[in-house]
């Protein structure tokens, strides 16, 4: 029997609370990601490029967009 992920251990550690509540969803967490789902992910990737994080003295961070020119957020 292959290793089991922590999740997987959790809902096996919990199963008889799970048969009181009511069953929790146990589908696999290692499955192959739909185009939908991948398209997504490349959106939000190519979206989240567009922008630099700046971090000022005091820790505190802020998005600047990549574009000088770009006055969206200013």
């Amino acid at each position: 029997m292959s290793k089991m992920n922590p999740a997987q251990r959790l809902m096996r550690f919990t199963g008889r609370l799970r048969y009181i509540l009511g069953p929790a969803s146990s589908s696999p967490l290692d499955h192959e990601m739909t185009p939908e789902n991948k398209a997504l992910l490349t959106s939000q990737q190519a979206a989240s490029q567009a922008f630099v994080t700046v971090t000022r003295a005091d820790g505190s961070t802020y998005l600047v967009p990549k574009d000088p020119n770009d006055q969206s957020l200013r």
